[in-house]
């Protein structure tokens, strides 16, 4: 089978990791000022140096690119290989102190989400892959887990949605659920095998999803919609419906235990 990536993809990602971390070490999580965006969502300056250095390390010409801090240019639909990256995914995590936010980048081939890095420096955790290679967490080969059973698995599940009682109907199942910061984060533990399952049944952003998809697909795992419908990236609408990341095993079982409490939730 040809290869997806090119073989220099990872070390890409490995290289823009490494700036990333160079650039965050000027930053103290907790004592980081933010500002306001739209809505609720939080901004740091550690944000926009992050973004400027993925940026100035990863595309290469003729490469897309779609960042949460950059402005989205169109030119990106025409491109066949696109980065899209979030420079800090958890920012309010990352201002708070609590360390569950990440780096997370991913590389895009024609909608598909094919190689990703995911870097949390608070859980010493860097989690790299490629449908090609493989998955590494801090250098070492790692793939999901093989549970099959859904009693007793461990299923990540946002902090935020979890104080809008957005979860309060999985409390009752047989899983076991941890809150947690971070999107890419949550999924890349999941590829990592530090988790079994993770899922969002709201809307997310592209660049929340993407890194974490890459990794858990290069790592045995699967990632739906939260319809159970494939996933794609580098769409002109960055807003995807939410996503439903697994450790492939867990797939029929998590789709059977959503849906039935899928009537119950309060926010569908």
């Amino acid at each position: 089978m040809s290869r997806v990536t090119n073989t220099d993809d990872i070390a890409r990602i490995e290289a823009a990791l490494d700036r990333a971390e160079v650039v965050l070490a000027d930053f103290t999580p907790g004592e980081v000022e933010a500002r306001m965006k739209t809505g609720d969502d939080p901004l740091t300056a550690a944000d926009l140096a992050v973004d400027r250095a993925l940026r100035e390390t990863l595309p290469l010409p003729g490469e897309g690119w779609l960042s949460e801090e950059t402005v989205d240019s169109a030119d990106r639909l025409a491109c066949g290989r696109t980065w899209i990256v979030d420079p800090i995914d958890g920012t309010r995590e990352f201002v708070m102190g609590i360390p569950e936010w990440c780096v997370s980048v991913a590389l895009v081939v024609d909608g598909v989400a094919v190689a990703g890095g995911v870097l949390n420096p608070g859980a010493g955790h860097r989690i790299v892959g490629s449908i090609d290679d493989g998955v590494t967490l801090n250098g070492e080969p790692v793939t999901t887990t093989a549970r099959s059973s859904i009693a007793g698995a461990l299923v990540l599940a946002s902090r935020s949605e979890t104080k809008r009682c957005e979860w309060d109907p999985f409390f009752s199942t047989p899983i076991a659920v941890r809150t947690m910061g971070s999107v890419a984060y949550k999924i890349a533990c999941v590829a990592a095998g530090l988790a079994d399952a993770t899922w969002t049944l709201v809307p997310k952003n592209e660049w929340d999803v993407a890194g974490g998809a890459a990794l858990v697909r290069a790592a045995g795992g699967s990632i739906s919609g939260p319809l159970f419908e494939p996933v794609s990236f580098n769409n002109p609408n960055p807003l995807m419906p939410g996503f439903i990341a697994t450790n492939g095993p867990l797939q029929a079982a998590v789709e059977t235990l959503i849906n039935d409490v899928r009537s119950t939730l309060p926010f569908l």
